[in-house]
């Protein structure tokens, strides 16, 4: 366990309580014991270590021991969400772990009209468990937040009212079809403070779908000449937004050289 990502923040003097699942992880299966400290991230990012002052009843109680604020990678890398349709059968269990161990901020499924997987609160409560724990395990110091499927046109509203909120957004489509000869360098060159990776379920987007989605501004790319499953292409796309926005300071000034 690289840390342990709390729910919530500690009381004002710096007490954290842990119940239930949170509880039966640490004092269960860590074997953590009083006296005993461990690495936290709180949920605004910022780290901790919180030394076991009690694990009486069911309920770890502990204290913070400093706070470290986040890592200045963080504030290089803007926010990158994925708009994801929703696929068959557990692949957006795979979908949400792989994009949570990446450092992507936002996980918003979507139902499609190819969709033929389905949502429910039981599948959100996983999803969220599988991005906590996705998190813990890989050292990330990004929240991965899980919202609960929406429609199509919710989701476009939610990037319409979004894109307000920053300069220079970034939306992008993966599809089957060559629409455009743009790229990900290419897009990715303007300098986004927020971009978005809009990935369609198994059979990809509607025509109509596709339609809502140039109207509000996602540029299309086309990933070779391969049809890629739907979980492999939304780790394949995020991996390529990540890496060219982690390492966009080498690739544009070995450009300008």
């Amino acid at each position: 366990m690289k840390h342990f990502a709390l729910k919530a923040l500690p009381n004002t003097d710096g007490i954290i309580r842990l119940y239930g699942e949170d509880f039966h992880y640490l004092a269960r299966v860590k074997r953590l014991k009083i006296g005993d400290s461990f690495d936290a991230i709180l949920p605004d990012g910022t780290k901790t270590t919180i030394r076991i002052l009690s694990t009486v009843n069911k309920i770890l109680i502990g204290e913070c021991q400093g706070l470290i604020q986040p890592s200045p990678i963080k504030e290089k890398i803007p926010p990158i969400a994925l708009f994801q349709g929703l696929p068959k059968g557990n692949k957006m269990d795979l979908i949400v772990r792989q994009a949570a161990e990446g450092g992507i901020s936002l996980v918003r499924p979507f139902r499609s009209e190819y969709s033929s997987g389905t949502s429910s609160p039981e599948k959100l409560k996983r999803w969220e468990k599988i991005s906590r724990e996705a998190m813990q395990q890989s050292g990330s110091v990004i929240i991965t937040g899980i919202w609960p499927a929406s429609s199509t046109e919710e989701l476009i509203e939610y990037w319409e009212s979004t894109k307000k909120q920053y300069e220079r957004p970034c939306g992008i489509i993966l599809h089957q079809e060559p629409l455009a000869k743009g790229s990900f360098h290419g897009y990715l060159d303007k300098d986004p403070d927020f971009a978005a990776l809009a990935v369609g379920p198994e059979g990809g987007f509607s025509p109509n779908e596709l339609k809502l989605f140039m109207a509000a501004g996602f540029k299309p790319v086309l990933m070779g000449n391969t049809i890629l499953r739907t979980e492999t292409a939304a780790l394949y796309g995020c991996a390529a937004i990540r890496t060219i926005l982690l390492e966009r300071e080498n690739w544009t000034t070995s450009l300008k050289g």
